[in-house]
């Protein structure tokens, strides 16, 4: 009974969180402080002012690993325009697998490992993987996608979100 409990707790979080953005009030990402992979400490208010694509992701996450490639596309091509890009490995990712696999495939954008769980917590307990969050340039959620976005639209909206003042 308590999964039943949970999931439908989970499910009435997000229905609310995509009713509070449909009437117009704005989501605000949450505050939060990672380590990098490389050692360096940031805090999520270093991402303001630049449109930021925040990935949930787990190397067991078959959709992850396909989906990584064209989130390094993404990167690549806005990284210029002021577009940043976090990975954000679950809880229960083993560290060594983030490591090695943000190593072999170069990723050229922060990785982070949320051991605690308190990125995804501040998400919306993110639970599912992929789950993506489109920030604009002041923080706030414009857009989460749960699985895998839809590239061609995601390019449209980050080059929007970048144009916009």
């Amino acid at each position: 009974m308590a999964d039943v409990n949970l999931n439908r707790r989970s499910w009435l979080a997000l229905a609310g969180s995509t009713a509070v953005a449909a009437c117009g009030t704005p989501d605000m990402a949450p505050q939060f402080s990672y380590t990098l992979l490389d050692g360096r400490k940031a805090n999520s208010s270093d991402l303001r002012g630049k449109v930021v694509l925040i990935n949930f992701w787990a190397t067991s996450c078959t959709t992850c690993v396909a989906e990584m490639p064209q989130i390094v596309t993404t990167y690549e091509r806005f990284k210029a325009r002021g577009f940043e890009t976090l990975a954000v490995a679950m809880s229960y990712d083993p560290p060594a697998f983030v490591a090695n696999f943000a190593e072999t495939r170069k990723l050229p954008f922060g990785v982070v490992i949320d051991n605690t769980g308190v990125i995804a917590g501040g998400f919306g307990d993110v639970r599912l993987t992929p789950t993506t969050f489109v920030l604009d340039k002041r923080g706030v959620i414009v857009k989460r996608y749960v699985g895998a976005p839809d590239f061609a639209a995601l390019h449209q909206q980050i080059d929007q979100l970048l144009l916009a003042a």
